[in-house]
């Protein structure tokens, strides 16, 4: 009998584990790793090497203590380089290289925010969180994978950078800070990203909310710092995590404790996130998606009413962002002039980026170019909407009607092709008129301005054309379109700076746009870029309309 109590003993299952917030979290942040084995490393490599290969560059544009100091005293010091790149605070080769990365620590939030995205709401959004969630795995394991994955990624930036500009000479402790303020920004709009991704159903909604957020707190930390040391609104950079990191004054007497702040938000946010994270429903969002009226208009009937309501609200925030960046470059290009009277290597490389005309022409024509890189952003945003239709099986019932593809394709496609040229439109009247208004003369800013504006359409048309030919024939690479706008950026914001060759330059197509305003308007160039952009559109067309849709 005590042999058939041992066996029955034996052959009993083992008890189960209690299944925990967090079970599972280390599977999925190999599974992330595996995703995003490509994308992970080259961001993070990237973003490393573009401040390292600043140091020879610098390096020789200001060989000796003197120059430096002039730097400090003129550019380094222009409200213009202060409000786009925060204070200098000090003349030696590493703070000038901290100042003229300012802009990178947007940039590197900008992707946390899309990374933790991507991994956490998206996820949920085409029905993939569920599934996981019906095997052996926490509810809060999604999102402490992603935040933990882009955390790392962050750090492991940090510690790349850090050890770049020690192996250039620079001092380890000005450089450690340095990367650490690269990954405080992205760490903390992370964490942001973790909580808008509990909020609402959409993983567009939750995109657009935590980059509004970025672009608040860039907008704070700018009004900050534009008038220098001291100034009366300075105290407003202790409101925005952007100024907390700049604060750490790297390779200026760091300030180490401005950390605190920053470690304590982004803890705080994570938390906030995990608890909302228990709180709701899986695919629900925390606020109540808001219910239309029970009959739509005859507006809202067909293929372009259904695009109007799944894309207007996010093409509201785009346009409220394009406003606001119009608004701000208008308003600081009078200041360009003194920034670079003194510099003569600065203005070559300033004209090298906006071509050959007056100064503050070659500042325009520099800035439309990065205008014209977020709108681009948008249009690959509009059109992987399709996408994002496709794989939430929200596609297939609409095409079940008699709504053939590219008509149901058409709604989607409209946002691509017009919503750049009103982001673009509004940023160009914005910045006309805030210049013409600090000349006295609008009547003649506003329509140069406005033009340099437009003529940014035929790049970014063609990059809206890869996203949507990656759509129709490699669903499964749409990534890559993302990818595409982030190797543009690289190539037009820094490629002049790091002295790439011209065919490397001419790898993106914003290089080929005519540098206006103060150049002639060179229509061929724009021809083939609409070319292009057509035959890719053509494709990716062709594709969609051929392929299985997939429904799983």
């Amino acid at each position: 009998m005590s042999a058939a109590v041992h066996g029955s003993r034996a052959a009993a299952p083992p008890r189960s584990k209690p299944l925990r917030s967090l079970t599972g979290t280390g599977g999925l942040v190999r599974l992330i790793l595996r995703r995003d084995r490509f994308l992970l490393p080259s961001w993070v490599i990237v973003l490393a090497l573009i401040p390292i290969n600043f140091v020879a560059a610098t390096d020789s544009l200001y060989p000796t203590a003197a120059e430096r100091l002039k730097y400090a005293q003129t550019t380094g010091n222009n409200p213009t380089f202060l409000a786009l790149y925060g204070p200098l605070y000090d003349t030696d080769l590493g703070s000038i290289i901290a100042q003229r990365s300012g802009f990178i620590p947007v940039v590197v939030a900008l992707i946390s925010v899309l990374t933790v995205v991507r991994h956490t709401r998206t996820e949920e959004e085409a029905g993939r969180r569920e599934l996981l969630g019906a095997t052996v795995t926490g509810r809060g394991a999604g999102l402490a994978a992603a935040l933990a994955v882009t955390m790392a990624a962050n750090l492991v930036l940090a510690g790349l950078l850090a050890a770049g500009m020690v192996a250039q000479g620079l001092p380890l402790a000005g450089s450690l800070a340095f990367g650490l303020q690269l990954a405080a920004a992205g760490c903390v709009f992370a964490a942001v990203a973790g909580v808008t991704a509990q909020l609402s159903e959409g993983a567009g909604a939750a995109r657009g909310t935590a980059i509004a957020a970025l672009g608040a707190a860039f907008v704070v930390r700018m009004a900050a710092d534009a008038g220098g040391a001291g100034n009366g609104l300075s105290w407003l950079g202790w409101l925005s995590p952007l100024g907390w990191e700049n604060r750490l004054r790297a390779y200026g007497e760091e300030r180490w404790w401005t950390l605190l702040p920053v470690a304590a938000l982004a803890a705080l946010l994570v938390a906030a996130a995990g608890l909302l994270s228990a709180r709701r429903d899986v695919g629900a969002g925390v606020l109540p998606p808001r219910l239309g009226p029970a009959d739509a208009p005859r507006l809202l009937s067909g293929a372009l009413g259904l695009g109007w309501r799944l894309q207007s609200r996010a093409l509201y925030g785009w346009l409220a962002g394009f406003a606001a960046l119009g608004v701000v470059y208008g308003a600081v290009a009078g200041g360009v002039g003194d920034m670079v009277k003194d510099n003569p290597e600065l203005e070559k490389i300033f004209t090298r980026l906006g071509g050959q005309g007056g100064i503050i022409d070659a500042y325009f024509a520099s800035i439309m170019s990065m205008l014209g890189l977020f709108a681009a952003a948008y249009a690959v945003s509009a059109t992987l909407r399709l996408r994002t239709e496709e794989t939430g099986q929200r596609a297939e019932p609409v095409l079940a009607t008699p709504v053939g593809r590219l008509r149901w394709a058409s709604g989607h496609l409209a946002f691509t092709l017009l919503g750049p040229v009103a982001g673009l439109g509004v940023a160009g009247l914005a910045a006309g008129l805030a210049h013409g208004l600090d000349t006295g003369d609008p009547g003649r800013e506003v329509p140069r301005v406005l033009g340099a504006a437009l003529a940014q359409l035929p790049a970014v048309w063609l990059v809206g054309a890869i996203a949507l030919a990656l759509v129709g024939l490699a669903p499964r690479l749409t990534g890559g379109a993302w990818a595409a706008v982030g190797v543009f950026a690289v190539v037009t914001l820094f490629g002049a700076g790091l002295g790439l060759d011209q065919w490397a330059l001419d790898v993106s197509p914003f290089t080929h746009v005519p540098k206006l305003p103060g150049h002639d308007l060179a229509v061929t160039p724009l021809l083939w870029l609409l070319a292009v952009a057509a035959v890719l559109a053509a494709l990716g067309l062709a594709g969609l309309r051929r392929r299985d849709l997939s429904t799983a």
